[in-house]
């Protein structure tokens, strides 16, 4: 196997000092230079089934309108009036006919976001309807969600969201495998994690916790339970264990296997992370992907979708023991953060913790970090 990284020497490196998960104002800085300065996965495009369907996202410390347009693509902008700044949708999701409306003064947008009327506008022959329209988000669609990047000028997406999976996999047409985008949400868990979104990623890229936290997750992945941080290694998948039948709560067997998933990732178990705020987990049968929202120094909501063949969805097929596996992990691992989250104010943390030698590679994650917030 190759590695991602050169591990260092000491048995023991240290992780970020305590401060770095309570400090109100490094989360600020982290909101403007990572959440709102990289792509950042929203919604499942199927979110917005139709023209006029939309959903309000908090990225970073700014809330944005993302909606389908009448010739179906997926717009975004800022949810703000350009007239006196109120927020023109205050619901989470919901659908238009025609326009956006603003309660306050009735300045209404189209679905490009165009100001096309407003009491008096005729009187007001200068006002320019583009240049006063909604401020626009830049966007992508890819493994069927949809990412927007609020910079002026987008990084790379091919760099850092493909980039990313095809660094832990070697490949990117390996995740194509698993044709993403065409299966559909069996089950989605919205997580209300009150801890820091940095504990979370540092959880979710170790495994030297698994054989305390996570009975039913090495009893599938045995690996798992020597600590083994399978994110480390380029292309490698977790083999289920010899008795396993499938990515189950129980081993028992799961659902219909996806098609394009080859012979080789077959009875595996994939797990990628697309700084800075999604996971990937890719089995046989089914896909899991996590949004994080960050939405305070101690607080990260997380949604989590279980994506299934659609004719295993549409069939009514009981997913309980295939969701129940990772609904668990979850519940495990967000406990932990939890657990971690009050003692990182603690003066016996200010200068941080240690990481072992399986967790080494973590230590690259909190230089990246710090590069990103200065």
């Amino acid at each position: 196997m190759t590695t991602s990284s050169t591990a260092p020497t000491s048995s023991v490196i240290p992780t970020l000092p305590g401060h770095y998960y309570t400090d109100q104002e490094l989360f600020a800085r982290e909101q403007k230079n990572i959440f709102e300065a990289m792509w950042f996965c929203v919604v499942r495009s199927s979110d917005l089934p139709k023209p006029g369907s939309f959903k309000t996202v908090q990225v970073g410390s700014e809330n944005i309108l993302v909606t389908r347009a009448r010739d179906k693509s997926v717009r975004a902008f800022f949810n703000v009036c350009r007239h006196r700044g109120a927020q023109l949708c205050a619901e989470e999701s919901g659908e238009v006919k025609r326009a956006f409306q603003c309660m306050y003064h009735a300045w209404t947008y189209d679905l490009d976001g165009k100001l096309i009327a407003a009491p008096n506008l005729t009187k007001m022959a200068d006002l320019d309807r583009v240049e006063y329209g909604l401020v626009k988000v830049h966007v992508r669609e890819w493994l069927g969600y949809v990412w927007v990047c609020l910079a002026d000028e987008p990084p790379s997406f091919e760099e850092d969201v493909l980039g990313a999976v095809t660094e832990r996999l070697g490949a990117l047409d390996l995740i194509d495998n698993y044709d993403v985008a065409a299966l559909e949400v069996g089950r989605r868990i919205v997580y209300d994690v009150k801890a820091n979104w940095k504990l979370i990623i540092e959880n979710f890229m170790e495994c030297y916790h698994c054989a305390t936290i996570h009975p039913e997750l090495t009893e599938v992945l045995p690996e798992f339970a020597d600590g083994y941080a399978a994110q480390y290694f380029v292309g490698h998948g977790a083999e289920f264990g010899e008795e396993i039948q499938g990515f189950t709560v129980d081993g028992s067997e799961g659902l219909d296997r996806i098609p394009g998933v080859s012979e080789d990732q077959d009875r595996r178990y994939y797990a990628i992370t697309i700084k800075p705020q999604v996971f990937i987990n890719l089995v046989p049968d089914h896909v899991i992907v996590h949004r994080m929202f960050p939405l305070a120094v101690d607080r990260t909501v997380v949604e989590c979708d279980w994506l299934y063949l659609p004719d295993v969805v549409a069939s009514g097929k009981d997913l309980d023991k295939s969701v129940e596996l990772f609904h668990r992990v979850n519940e495990q691992d967000f406990e932990a953060c939890e657990r971690c989250q009050p003692a990182m104010g603690s003066r016996t943390y200010a200068k941080g913790g240690v990481l072992v030698p399986s967790e080494h590679h973590i230590g690259a994650f909190h230089e990246w970090v710090q590069n990103r917030i200065g």
